[in-house]
């Protein structure tokens, strides 16, 4: 699903349509066609999708011998990540290399609030149901309040529910489905003191995802893009040692390689030895094309 743009600045998405369906050849072309007018492609796909779309996506990586794909598949409701990969759009904007924008996902993932109305729990499988919450579900009218990131909750709707939201400034997008919306818009949003409410379609995948079509689908999120940027620009980068992207985080979201593990030339007192830093592990970066490197990671599973 992709969300209608945030501001003027925000990016238009492409949608990979059926790529597990389609010809392979077709899926390859398509791929090959974004790097060739981009140059870098970062792919947010939905857990919610089968698991032969991710195969597909891998194959085409495979066999266009690139690291200039990333595939990103974070733990988020539809909806969540439809808003994800919105912010990733606007911060396309910005001068940030294809290395950091595509580690950006990562980090932005920790600040979204995703989760749900339920008419029923019984075939709820992404967030911990309890034998008596699970038996309610069957009661006729019972409706649950559900949050499913970043941190799991369920309570069963009545006057005293709640669920705990961000401690920081939100708007919140709500998602109707074949339930009413008037808990999340009523309740939830003044109790998470958010600034503002946007109304979107149910993405397609929401029903599966969540057990059942009765529902309502909502988010809260950061929608400016100066916070966004802050953020993002916020933590330390640094240069994969393999294909001599910056990204941030531990692990390069294009080739996969970590950061190398150096000798620290400490003999057995423990004292660096001489003619080596002891944080040569910390401070030092090898060109790839000189010395030992790690066996690169395979890009297919």
């Amino acid at each position: 699903m992709a969300l209608p743009p945030q501001d003027e600045r925000t990016l238009p998405a492409v949608v990979l349509q059926d790529v597990d369906q389609r010809p392979l050849e077709h899926a390859l072309a398509e791929l090959q066609s974004l790097i060739d007018q981009h140059g870098h492609v970062i792919v947010v796909c939905s857990q919610a999708a089968p698991a032969s779309v991710e195969r597909r996506l891998h194959t085409v990586r495979a066999l266009l011998e690139t690291d200039r794909i990333a595939l990103f598949r974070p733990p988020l409701p539809p909806l969540g990540l439809a808003v994800l990969a919105r912010q990733l759009r606007q911060l396309a904007s910005c001068d940030l290399g294809p290395g950091v924008l595509a580690s950006a996902g990562r980090l932005l993932t920790h600040y979204i609030h995703a989760g749900a109305l339920l008419g029923s729990v019984a075939r709820l499988d992404h967030v911990p149901v309890g034998l008596k919450s699970h038996a309610r579900s069957w009661m006729p009218g019972s409706q649950f309040g559900v949050v499913a990131h970043p941190v799991p909750q369920l309570v069963r709707i009545g006057p005293e529910a709640a669920l705990d939201g961000p401690e920081f400034g939100t708007w919140l997008l709500v998602a109707r489905g074949q339930l009413p919306a008037d808990w999340v818009a009523g309740t939830l949003a003044p109790s998470w003191r958010v600034q503002g409410l946007r109304e979107t379609p149910l993405p397609a995948e929401s029903p599966g995802w969540w057990g059942t079509g009765r529902l309502t689908e909502f988010c809260a999120y950061l929608p400016d893009l100066s916070v966004l940027y802050q953020l993002v620009t916020s933590v330390r980068q640094s240069t994969c040692h393999w294909c001599g992207i910056d990204v941030i985080g531990d692990r390069c979201v294009f080739c996969s390689a970590t950061p190398p593990v150096y000798d620290t030339g400490k003999d057995t007192r423990g004292d660096a030895a001489p003619g080596h830093r002891g944080d040569g592990a910390l401070g030092h970066r090898r060109d790839p094309a000189l010395g030992h490197r790690r066996e690169r990671r395979a890009l297919t599973r």
